[in-house]
């Protein structure tokens, strides 16, 4: 049976574990190719290429710190190398540095903005370069750009904020040529870095309409949407995967 992604190549920075790991595996169960970017943790990497080869579809692992704009860059090329192409670009890889804002170094403000601001601009211009007609790139954001609510998210939340203007200005530049550009804001999901049985949880999920964490593979579903055929026609979005924490 034809998929929906099938003879696509994909690649989702920070894919080794949470949401993008979800998401890489997702849209291999739709049918693409899928190349993963990780830091630290080959190990972890490696198993979820190893779950992409199971369901049939060709898998890679690229070690690239999205801090470094060479890495992502060297990260996209090798994808379309390795695989001949590229359709789908995730920018999924960020770094929640959390601080009252007197107590907020100018490293980690740096870094924040590095990773979760530059990065999905850098990956973006270079995956733009190998894309054709109905290539997508879409950005994980969060959130807490719409609504900060507790002390210490003002250089996270600004720069997840940040990503709205950029999926927009993305989309109108790249409209013309078949690429759709979108933005999907996640609400707490269970996660390592964010555990639905963490010390916080019950706060956290009574923030949302839902009361309660979603899963990976629920942030993955919206994804896999935008990627496929139900894409086609929205670019520049922003969808809450939120369970009305937004509302």
């Amino acid at each position: 049976m034809t998929q929906a992604l099938d003879g696509k190549v994909a690649l989702v920075t920070g894919g080794s574990r949470g949401i993008g790991a979800a998401v890489a595996l997702r849209l291999a169960e739709e049918g693409a190719d899928v190349a993963l970017t990780y830091q630290r943790n080959a190990e972890r990497a490696a198993d979820v290429v190893d779950q992409i080869k199971g369901i049939g579809r060709r898998a890679l692992a690229v070690r690239a710190d999205n801090a470094d704009p060479a890495e992502v860059t060297g990260a996209v090329d090798r994808t379309a190398a390795e695989f001949g192409r590229l359709d789908i670009l995730v920018n999924n890889a960020g770094v929640f540095l959390v601080a009252p804002v007197d107590e907020f170094g100018l490293a980690e403000f740096e870094r924040t903005l590095a990773v979760n601001v530059r990065a999905p601009f850098v990956a973006a211009q270079a995956a733009a370069r190998y894309m054709t007609d109905g290539g997508r790139i879409i950005n994980i954001g969060s959130n807490v750009a719409e609504r900060a609510p507790f002390p210490g998210l003002a250089a996270y939340s600004m720069s997840k904020t940040a990503l709205i203007g950029l999926t927009k200005g993305l989309g109108r530049d790249l409209g013309p040529r078949g690429i759709t550009t979108n933005l999907v804001n996640p609400g707490p999901t269970d996660t390592d870095a964010n555990p639905a049985d963490g010390p916080n949880s019950a706060a956290i999920a009574g923030l949302t309409a839902l009361n309660r964490y979603a899963a990976p593979a629920e942030i993955a579903s919206a994804v896999a949407f935008l990627a496929g055929n139900g894409g086609r026609y929205v670019t520049g979005a922003t969808i809450d995967v939120d369970g009305g924490f937004s509302i």
